[in-house]
């Protein structure tokens, strides 16, 4: 399977955006996951997100960012046709080494409880799932409502 493995740029957003809809289950935020929320994530991390392209058509992608401490993987997703073919496993290897170019030691991610097929790659490609923590989140504007889809 020839996919490439590159750097996301604003020019991939539509199709990116488009690969998020057509994913089962997956959560999109109003203000996050819009052109301009995305554009700004992109410019402070403007080389650890990646796409997954073969002949035009993004297959995956993941946005990836630090804090200058640790980084962190959202939205990270896989077409269900390229999914099983080390599409997934390729592009957090790329991101994981743009975070250790830029200084990073760790990375995390979160996957709802109810991602079955997430969850089990994450646990297969050896991460570690944490037990000893508890997540909270503050919401610090009611506008940013995520929605998932069917």
């Amino acid at each position: 399977m020839s996919v490439i493995i590159r750097e996301m740029t604003m020019d991939d957003y539509d199709k990116v955006y488009a690969l998020w809809m057509s994913i089962q289950g997956f959560g999109i935020r109003s203000i996050d996951d819009s052109r301009e929320g995305v554009e700004r994530f992109l410019r402070r991390n403007p080389s650890t997100s990646v796409v997954a392209e073969q002949n035009g058509r993004i297959v995956g992608s993941v946005l990836c960012g630090h804090d200058g401490r640790m980084g962190c993987f959202y939205h990270v997703c896989v077409a269900r046709d390229y999914r099983k073919h080390g599409v997934g496993h390729r592009m957090a290897l790329y991101c994981m080494r743009a975070l250790q170019d830029e200084g990073i030691s760790k990375v995390n991610l979160i996957a709802f409880k109810t991602n079955a097929v997430g969850n089990a790659f994450w646990q297969g490609v050896g991460w570690t799932k944490r037990e000893d923590i508890n997540y909270y989140d503050f919401i610090l504007n009611e506008e940013n409502i995520t929605r998932f889809n069917q």
